[in-house]
Order: C-alpha cells, then structure tokens, then sequence
C-alpha cells in the first residue's frame, strides 16, 4: 500500500534519537528520498560515529539545538521520560513553520511535555507507529519495519491541518496506514493492545528468574513457544518500557484492574473444575485471534509472529548485503 512521493516531502529532517524507530524512518527516507538532508541529535558520541558510519544520517549533533535549527521537520524518537527535557530545549530553536511529531507509545503525556515549549508559529503533531522488534539502538533499524503497520497521529485541536496532511504523507510513504484519534483515546486502547501485555510478559519472565537455579535452567531448556514468545517481549528496551508505564499509569491501572478481575474468575474456574466456563473463554479468545488475521494484521508489534517475522526478515537482508 506504499504511497510513493514525486519529490522529496521535506528538505530536511532531524531526529532526537536514534534507536530502532529513527534509525528505519531515517533508512526509508534515504531510501526512498523522501527528504534531502537528514540530521540527528544523539548523547552518546560513538552512538554519533556509528550513524554517520551507517550513513542514515549527513550529520549528527551532541546538541538538540543544532540538530533542529534549519529543520523542516523535527521527530522526536527518545524515551516519553525525556520529553520535557527535550521541549525544553526546542524553545527558541525552531523557524517558523517547522513541524514538530514524535513516536511515542503514550501521547497525553507527549502533548503535555512537548507543546509548553513550542514557538509561536511552530507546528505539532503527535504520532505513534504501531512497529517494532524487540530490538534497539541505530544497527537494528530496517526500511521495511513500517510496511503495512498503523500509525496514529493524536493532532491537538487548531493545529495546522497542512501540517497533519504533511506528517501524514511520510509515514504513508513510510509504508504504513494512518488514522488520527484523540490522545486520551488512543492512550487507552494501547493500554490494552500494548501495554499490558508487555507489563504481563516482564512479570511472567521475572517469575522465571526468581524460581531456584536448577527449576529457572529447566525451564530455559523446555520452554515451549508460549514462553519463549513472553521472553522476546520482556526483551523490549527497559528504559523505553519503564517510562510508557509511568506515563500511562491511570490507563495502565484501569486496563490492569480489570485484568486481575478476570483473571481471578479464571482462576475460580480452574479451582472448581468448571470446564464450561473455560470452553467458552477459549473460544471467544480464539475469535478475536481469527479477527486479527482477517483484518490483515496478523504481523504487528504486539504479537511474536510479528517481531519474529521482522526480525527474521531483516537479519536474512543482512546476510545477503
């Protein structure tokens, strides 16, 4: 479904961070020449060396400042707990009419940090696609990461309808499809397609870890496909994962209460032999699964397959460059 674009959508685009979100958004954009200039503001100076040694980026800054300055575009790739650091350090620093977005897996808090410390005349609008791997940092960023994936931009009211069809049409030429929604709305459902189930695998894991050391070895070495797929997500970026549920906590602990619930119900269940009640659970869980794969996102950043499929797809494109 790729949109290709005639001409470059933006003269130049500056990243903060450099993960595995802006290291495959700043590839397709090389790739695909979707701007002319790519910048980059990153902490770490081999972090630096190693983008510039990539070549996804034509320069790379220690300093937030002189990464955004000429920018067109501004994409925010950090951790949601640096936000307000980072809009701290946009004030004063963008021309008029840049545009300002972000991939953040929280957007309330994004909109809260963020849009304080905009100038006069400077644009924003927040965005988040919904792909992913377990993996981070520059070298683990591929093009093909947001092909046929959804992202989700939460504009705030008044904002610059131009500047949502801009950011729109990137990640459209990114590969993805986009739909807008509103930041408290959009916190919620990721609550539950996202958030939790990271929350669930880190707890499951850890349960592993604490067992003694002969049972955790044993289960390290029989685990079946359900664990293994926990182990792969409770491998997502514990920074990255810390901060979305510190800033998601209210819809965190709303979708988490009525977890518990069920879960107690189950267990209830189990207790009293009630295989009725489990039959009928299963096949409605089941329902939901075949709905994914009907609405053709079976390969998403919350299910294994997909983190795996893309994972596999791009250690074989490694192997063949």
């Amino acid at each position: 479904m790729t949109k290709t674009a005639s001409q470059p959508l933006f003269e130049t685009v500056a990243f903060i961070g450099m993960g595995l979100i802006g290291s495959s958004m700043a590839r397709r954009i090389k790739r695909d020449g979707l701007a002319n200039k790519i910048t980059c503001a990153v902490r770490s100076e081999a972090t630096r060396d190693r983008v510039l040694e990539l070549g996804i980026a034509d320069e790379a800054y220690c300093d937030i400042k002189d990464a955004v300055g000429d920018a067109d575009l501004v994409m925010i790739c950090a951790p949601v707990g640096a936000n307000e650091t980072i809009g701290a350090q946009l004030t004063g620093a963008l021309k008029k009419g840049a545009i300002v977005s972000d991939v953040g897996s929280v957007k309330q808090s994004v909109i809260r940090d963020i849009a304080p410390h905009l100038d006069e005349g400077v644009h924003f609008v927040p965005g988040h696609p919904l792909a992913g791997t377990e993996h981070s940092g520059p070298d683990s960023g591929f093009p093909e990461l947001f092909e046929e994936r959804w992202c989700i931009l939460t504009p705030i009211p008044g904002e610059s309808d131009a500047a949502k069809e801009k950011v729109k049409a990137l990640w459209e030429a990114c590969g993805m499809y986009v739909e807008c929604m509103d930041a408290d709305h959009h916190d919620r459902i990721l609550g539950i397609t996202s958030h939790l189930p990271h929350l669930i695998a880190y707890t499951i894991v850890g349960t592993a870890t604490d067992l003694e050391d002969a049972l955790r070895q044993e289960v390290i070495k029989f685990s079946a496909t359900g664990f293994r797929d926990f182990t792969r997500i409770a491998a997502s970026d514990p920074t990255m994962w810390r901060d979305v549920f510190l800033n998601n906590r209210e819809a965190v602990l709303e979708v988490l209460g009525r977890f518990q619930e069920d879960l107690m119900a189950l267990q209830r269940a189990i207790r009293w032999g009630e295989g009725e009640k489990l039959f009928d659970l299963f096949t409605r869980t089941r329902e939901i699964r075949r709905g994914i794969v009907d609405a053709g996102q079976y390969f998403t950043n919350f299910s294994a397959e997909g983190e795996s499929r893309q994972s596999d797809e791009k250690g074989k494109k490694k192997t063949t460059e």
